[in-house]
C-alpha cells in the first residue's frame, strides 16, 4: 500500500513573506517569473476598521485523486509509491495544459504562455526526502507555518479539515495538505472607530483626505483589487500580477 505524506499549513502564522516560494525557486534553479511551485496567494475583506488580509501558501496537493493524471492525454503525470508526491515526466510532457485545466488548485506551472512551454510543479522535494530532510518550503518558513510528515501524522496532531475559505471542494481531488483557519480577528484595545476616522479626515497641509465617513467605511467590493482568493488564472502574466512579489 502507497504510503501518503502530507504538508499542514496554518493561516494564523503565514504572513506573506514569500520564504517559502524563494526558497522553493532557489532551491529548483527556477528563473524569476510565474513558474511559481510555491504560490502564495493574498486577499483582502471589509474595510476600515474593520479590515482582514488573509494569506494562503499552496505548492501542491500531491492528491489522492490527482485529477491531473486522468486530464493528461500523454501520461506525462504519475504518483510515485515511496511519498505518494505527484510528478511530472518533462520527455513526455507535450505542453497541452489539460492538467491546469482539470487542476482546482491551479498547481500546475508554466514558464510563460508560449503553446507548448511544458508543466512543472512542486515535486514534495523528493530529492530532499531521500536524503531524510523535510521539503525546503516547509524549512524556510520563519514563522513556522508549514509541517509535513505522513498524512497519519499530520491528520493526529492537526486534524482533518482541507478547505479555507475559497478553496476548491476537497472532495474533487482529497489533497494530502491540512489547513488550520487564521483566529478570528480581535480588537486588543478599545477606541472610537468614529471619532478616529474624524481625526483622520483633515490631515493639516493635505486638507480634507475623504468627504464622508461612509467613503473610508463602505467600501465597493470591485474596488479591491483582491477581494477574494483565485488560484487558477488565465495566463501566466496574471498569474504572476495575482502573486507579485519582488522576488518574482
Amino acid at each position: 500500500m502507497m504510503t501518503k505524506y502530507a504538508f499542514f499549513f496554518d493561516q494564523s502564522r503565514c504572513y506573506s513573506c514569500h520564504a517559502c516560494s524563494v526558497a522553493c525557486k532557489e532551491w529548483n534553479d527556477i528563473e524569476p517569473g510565474p513558474e511559481k511551485w510555491m504560490t502564495v496567494y493574498e486577499w483582502e475583506d471589509g474595510s476600515y476598521p474593520d479590515l482582514r488580509v488573509h494569506s494562503l501558501a499552496f505548492p501542491c496537493g500531491h492528491c489522492q485523486n490527482p485529477v491531473c493524471i486522468q486530464a493528461c492525454p500523454n501520461k506525462a503525470i504519475f504518483k510515485e509509491e515511496k511519498y505518494g508526491a505527484v510528478l511530472v515526466d518533462d520527455e513526455k510532457c507535450q505542453g497541452c495544459r489539460q492538467c491546469l485545466k482539470a487542476c482546482p488548485y491551479g498547481a500546475p506551472k508554466f514558464a510563460d504562455d508560449a503553446p507548448g512551454a511544458k508543466m512543472s510543479k512542486c515535486t514534495m522535494c523528493f530529492d530532499r526526502l531521500e536524503k531524510g530532510e523535510i521539503p525546503i518550503c516547509v524549512a524556510s518558513c520563519p514563522l513556522r507555518a508549514f509541517d509535513f510528515g505522513t498524512l497519519e501524522e499530520m491528520e493526529n496532531k492537526y486534524g482533518t479539515l482541507r478547505q479555507l475559505e475559497g478553496m476548491p471542494d476537497p472532495e474533487i481531488t482529497k489533497p494530502n495538505f491540512i489547513v488550520k483557519e487564521a483566529a478570528p480577528k480581535k480588537q486588543l484595545i478599545p477606541y472610537d472607530k468614529e471619532k478616529a476616522l474624524k481625526l483622520m479626515q483633515q490631515r493639516g497641509d493635505l486638507g480634507t483626505v475623504f468627504e464622508q465617513i461612509e467613503d473610508v467605511m463602505e467600501v465597493d467590493k470591485k474596488q479591491i483589487p483582491r477581494s477574494e482568493l483565485k488560484m487558477k488564472h488565465d495566463s501566466t502574466r496574471a498569474l504572476l500580477s495575482e502573486t507579485r512579489n519582488n522576488a518574482g
